[in-house]
């Protein structure tokens, strides 16, 4: 298995599980790469049931609810407010958060309810009590799941070590070796000594994220792409813009794209936005116009400006 991200992690374990001799490499640490960088969020996807992708977040929920049962210690209920600042909006979500609820069925982490607006700033003290002249109605309290995504790879790892496989860090893939038409192999070299290894195997998973079409291209040079990269991007803010335990998320921005406000580890997340990249650099930056649009929305519903 190339990558030795959350995918690349995941297959290793169920390959070693089924008794395949297993191999996994990894160029840098595990779960360095988009892995690492998201919201820390195991959830169905909110946004993808508006979309109307139901047999997704269906899927998605169902993992959450066995992730959470199999592993409470890395993954764990949040609850997330939602906002209401026009009528509708309580109905609205309330309704399709239900739905949500229901998708999940007997592995549901917890009910959603309506709350009054006292409820709404008792759950998030921190909230706008008005925005673009509207003021706060009520809300919505629902629950999805957090994680520790770097513990998460690592017992993963672990687990993968137990069932008789191996992983490797710093070795990283440098080309495809072939048979007949047929890739049998990999060479690798040590990212930190440099020695090089021809890896032969009866199967390579290719499980290496964004870069995926990099080592397709190991075996062939003019394979179409097939991953068009985006970039998201989260800022970090002191505790005390979202005190408590619950979260916050904004279904839809000013340009629909949906914000979250997330407790972490004694500071808060602020995220994500969704921006086209033409390229693929191994450690990405946050841009300042990703920069300036999430401290301009969440200006607009924190009661205090970050």
């Amino acid at each position: 298995v190339i990558g030795g991200g959350a995918t690349g992690l995941g297959t290793a374990v169920d390959a070693a599980s089924r008794g395949y001799r297993t191999l996994l490499i990894e160029a840098a640490d595990f779960a360095k790469g988009t892995s690492s960088k998201a919201t820390k969020l195991v959830h169905g996807g909110v946004r993808y049931l508006a979309q109307g992708n139901i047999s997704l977040v269906r899927e998605a929920l169902h993992e959450r609810g066995l992730l959470n049962r199999n592993a409470p210690h890395l993954v764990w209920p949040l609850g997330f407010v939602v906002p209401a600042y026009n009528l509708l909006d309580q109905p609205f979500y309330g309704i399709g958060l239900k739905m949500y609820d229901m998708l999940a069925g007997k592995l549901n982490l917890s009910p959603s309810r309506w709350l009054s607006r006292r409820e709404t700033l008792a759950n998030a003290p921190t909230l706008a009590e008005n925005v673009n002249g509207r003021g706060l109605k009520g809300g919505v309290l629902y629950y999805d799941g957090q994680f520790d995504d770097a513990r998460l790879a690592l017992s993963l790892m672990r687990t993968l070590f137990d069932l008789g496989g191996t992983a490797v860090n710093y070795v990283r893939a440098t080309g495809l070796t072939t048979t007949g038409g047929k890739v049998d192999g990999v060479t690798a070299e040590d990212a930190l000594g440099g020695a090089s290894f021809t890896l032969r195997a009866r199967c390579v998973i290719n499980a290496t994220g964004v870069w995926v079409d990099s080592v397709r291209r190991m075996e062939d040079k003019n394979a179409p792409t097939m991953v068009a990269p985006s970039q998201g991007v989260h800022l970090t803010l002191p505790h005390d813009f979202l005190p408590g335990k619950r979260a916050i998320l904004i279904p839809k921005t000013d340009d629909g794209r949906v914000l979250f406000v997330v407790p972490w580890n004694g500071h808060t997340i602020v995220g994500t936005t969704d921006s086209p990249r033409n390229d693929l650099p191994l450690d990405p930056e946050a841009g300042a116009e990703d920069v300036d649009f999430i401290l301009n929305t969440a200006a607009r519903y924190l009661s205090r400006k970050p």
